[in-house]
């Protein structure tokens, strides 16, 4: 049937095992994901549906959900995945589900009672919940004891209030933005300047090209662990960013020069905010930071539909602290384990974690980190 039934006092349960019935869910799904306090677009249907076409072939999806008088009331979306002989519950999205959490309503706390409790009854030997947000209801539901978490990326945000114009005058330097400025022009001597934005399925469609292209010269050789470094990873960006334009979601900026793309930004904008994704730029023309230039077009872009906050998700590198208010951190939970291994697995993890983050803070060790042990994290990241 795809999935089991339980009654649980008013509600009733359900655990989806099959893509098929996942399907079904689509618009009242995606009602859950725009509702929350933080909604990540990483959590919407059409992401989710393409990421376990493409990735879960070796899995077993265990999405868990809840309904109060035949309306979807909470949702859980997990997965059973093969790791090193180990069965791991996760959220569908692997590593790159950004802010991924329980989805319920406010006050909704025994909706997410009963939700966890579901997923804690899984066949697994250990969860492992990457990306969790700051007051994830995930987290409140299980307590402390059932799950450890784990500070694992920074996640700088912007506040978009009173305009991009105003903003960028008031967080940038006036030596910094004439340095901008200074990039632009530099540029045009070298041809006509534009920022282009795809939106539509055909401009993506189009503009994804240029995205694997750039991505290609930007980090050819270099450790990349996002899913634009392998074939497979290209075709589910794809499907999923053209998947996604039905609900006018992603947007792609790419900056040109005589109509020759040399730097993109792939965002979403959900909700009144703009989530970085991935970008890139043709190296030849790093001496105009075409990066920063475009991350700046993209800002300018969501300012414009509406958007009031940036999310930038990924770590605190200088050109994302120059704009940033605040760091609203992701994390990382471990625990539910219900086998020996499981347990050895969970206290493994995070000494792991807690070394990583001991090299990538000594300057000493920095370096190793980062350039010496670059094979190696390159190989756990796939296997992973």
């Amino acid at each position: 049937m795809g999935a089991t039934v339980a009654a649980h006092e008013r509600l009733t349960l359900e655990t989806i095992t099959d893509a098929d019935a996942f399907e079904r869910l689509g618009r009242d799904w995606d009602r859950l994901v725009r509702a929350a306090p933080r909604p990540s677009p990483f959590l919407l249907h059409a992401w989710l549906r393409e990421w376990w076409w493409y990735y879960g072939s070796s899995g077993s999806l265990a999405v868990h959900v809840a309904y109060r008088d035949g309306q979807l009331v909470g949702a859980l979306p997990l997965c059973v995945m093969p790791v090193r002989g180990l069965r791991v519950l996760t959220f569908m999205g692997g590593r790159h589900s950004a802010l991924a959490d329980l989805l319920a309503g406010p006050g909704e706390d025994e909706v997410a009672a009963a939700l966890t409790g579901q997923a804690a009854t899984r066949n697994h030997d250990f969860a492992n919940f990457y990306g969790l947000p700051g007051g994830s209801r995930l987290v409140d539901a299980l307590g402390d004891s059932r799950l450890r978490v784990i500070e694992r990326v920074e996640s700088p945000v912007l506040d978009l209030d009173g305009g991009w114009e105003a903003v960028y005058r008031a967080k940038v330097s006036a030596k910094k933005r004439a340095e901008d400025r200074r990039r632009v022009r530099n540029l045009g001597r070298l041809g006509d300047v534009e920022a282009a934005v795809a939106r539509t399925h055909d401009e993506l469609e189009s503009a994804l090209e240029d995205v694997f292209m750039l991505h290609h010269l930007r980090w050819e050789g270099r450790p990349d662990g996002s899913e634009l470094a392998t074939e497979q990873g290209r075709r589910f960006v794809r499907s999923a960013l053209l998947a996604l334009a039905d609900s006018d979601v992603p947007r792609i900026i790419t900056k040109k020069v005589d109509g020759r793309p040399i730097a993109f930004k792939v965002v979403f904008l959900l909700e009144g905010s703009i989530y970085f994704y991935r970008s890139g730029f043709d190296p030849a023309f790093a001496r105009f930071s075409p990066g920063v230039l475009t991350t700046l077009d993209a800002i300018e872009a969501g300012a414009k539909e509406g958007a009031t906050r940036v999310e930038f998700l990924g770590g605190a590198e200088r050109y994302k602290r120059e704009l940033t208010d605040s760091f609203d951190p992701m994390y990382e939970g471990f625990g539910l384990q219900t086998s020996l291994r499981g347990a050895v697995a969970v206290r493994a993890n995070l000494r792991l974690i807690r070394l990583r983050r001991q090299l990538k803070q000594s300057p000493r060790l920095h370096h190793l980190y980062m350039d010496g042990l670059a094979p190696a994290r390159r190989l756990m990241s796939r296997q992973s």
